[in-house]
């Protein structure tokens, strides 16, 4: 009987928590991107077999997905609170100090993990790039919106391009991720964004 048990008992799956494998799969492909992340590496962060991760998560593009949508959530917060400061200044200046604590720390892998993912996708993840890509839309049309309304309400002076103004915070986002990777340090970065805030367009 004591046999039959311990038998059964060897027979289970191993128990997880899905968030705690989440999130250190989440760490896995920050580091190295979509297709840097490989099976064997995110089964051993995770602490799970692949059947487990096939079970709770399914493939390898549903666990980035997921993932992804954990990293806008947990480490995306500022950017919705960004875009409810009270002038379109402040706006640019929170989503660049937030690029900053998330993407250029110490704690959390250097970058972005959307950018890393999005330049490093080759044909063969071209699912996962334009995915990506779609949420980055997303995020700028929020912004796109913002100073339109800073326009209207005189926040920004008439000739300024809504969209392109957001394109420019947006590629400075980018930007920071990608020195970041290269080693930039805290103190540079801090510098570009200085120098950017300083040109900003007043009313």
């Amino acid at each position: 009987m004591e046999s039959a048990l311990n038998t059964k008992a060897r027979g289970r799956p191993r128990e997880f928590c899905p968030e705690k494998a989440l999130a250190a799969a989440l760490r896995v492909f920050w580091k190295n991107g979509y297709e840097g992340a490989s099976l064997v590496e995110l089964t051993e962060a995770m602490g799970i077999t692949k059947p487990s991760l096939y079970a709770c998560f399914g493939n390898k593009e549903a666990l980035f997905r997921k993932a992804l949508d954990l990293y806008e959530r947990d480490k995306l917060a500022y950017v919705s609170s960004a875009l409810e400061a009270p002038s379109a200044r402040e706006v640019a200046e929170r989503l660049l100090h937030g690029a900053l604590r998330t993407h250029c720390g110490e704690s959390d892998p250097q970058g972005c993990l959307g950018v890393i993912s999005m330049v490093a996708c080759t044909t063969e993840a071209e699912s996962i790039r334009e995915h990506v890509i779609a949420r980055r839309a997303s995020s700028e049309a929020a912004m796109v919106a913002r100073f339109e309304r800073a326009r209207a309400e005189g926040d920004l002076p008439p000739h300024v391009d809504p969209k392109a103004l957001a394109q420019c915070v947006t590629t400075v986002m980018q930007g920071l991720s990608v020195r970041a990777q290269g080693g930039a340090s805290q103190a540079d970065q801090k510098a570009v964004v200085d120098a950017f805030l300083a040109m900003w367009p007043s009313g």
